[in-house]
């Protein structure tokens, strides 16, 4: 007897605590999918950049180009040749195979500092792009949240699967072509990229390597 008066008392608290009050049942979290590289690299300000990088940087672009080509050529000769000494070599290394291949493998060390040399001004007005792009990054990011009813926001790598619908990409693409419509492309004298505060990198102006 006792027990079924407990039972029954406790009927009401339970139904209490389990009813949701139509305020709690709207704060359903709204999860949303960005990827930010993307959405950087699709704006209007980081298009028109590597449009107007072609131009300005053409000689550099072309000379990067030149140089890419001529070392490759250089490589694979080499490399071709230590490939036919071991092959006359019946398989075996020696130390005349062993200082030719490390000849080989400080030269494409060389050739690939001598590439980023060449390309130091085109990475620096990459650099200064995307700095300016990224300063607007997180704001564009909170609107489109808010407009997108979005309370959290994942990158697509930290997700399992995801349907298109909850995907703001292209949101915080549109935000961005309202906050920075456009960048320079020439960073000022003594420019240097600061790391802190950078957003998501915009692409390079393809050099037309292979």
């Amino acid at each position: 007897m006792m027990k079924t008066i407990l039972k029954a008392a406790a009927l009401p608290a339970m139904a209490a605590a389990l009813a949701v009050s139509p305020a709690q049942a709207q704060t359903k979290l709204g999860i949303g999918v960005a990827d930010m590289e993307r959405a950087v690299n699709e704006s209007s300000a980081a298009t028109t950049a590597r449009t107007q990088m072609q131009t300005t940087y053409k000689a550099t672009i072309d000379s990067l180009n030149a140089r890419r080509t001529a070392l490759e050529t250089e490589l694979k000769q080499k490399n071709d040749a230590l490939q036919a000494a071991l092959k006359a070599a019946g398989g075996k290394s020696t130390p005349a195979l062993q200082t030719q291949y490390e000849a080989l493998q400080k030269r494409g060390q060389e050739a690939q500092a001598e590439l980023q040399r060449i390309s130091q001004p085109l990475a620096l007005a990459n650099a200064y792009v995307e700095q300016q792009i990224g300063a607007k990054l997180s704001d564009a990011l909170k609107t489109a949240m808010t407009k997108k009813s979005v309370d959290l926001v994942l990158q697509p790598e930290a997700t399992v699967s995801y349907q298109p619908t909850v995907d703001i990409t292209s949101a915080v693409t549109a935000e961005l072509n309202t906050l920075v419509p456009t960048v320079g492309i020439v960073p000022p004298a003594g420019w240097t990229p600061q790391q802190a505060g950078q957003g998501a990198p915009a692409a390079a102006p393809q050099s037309g390597g292979r």
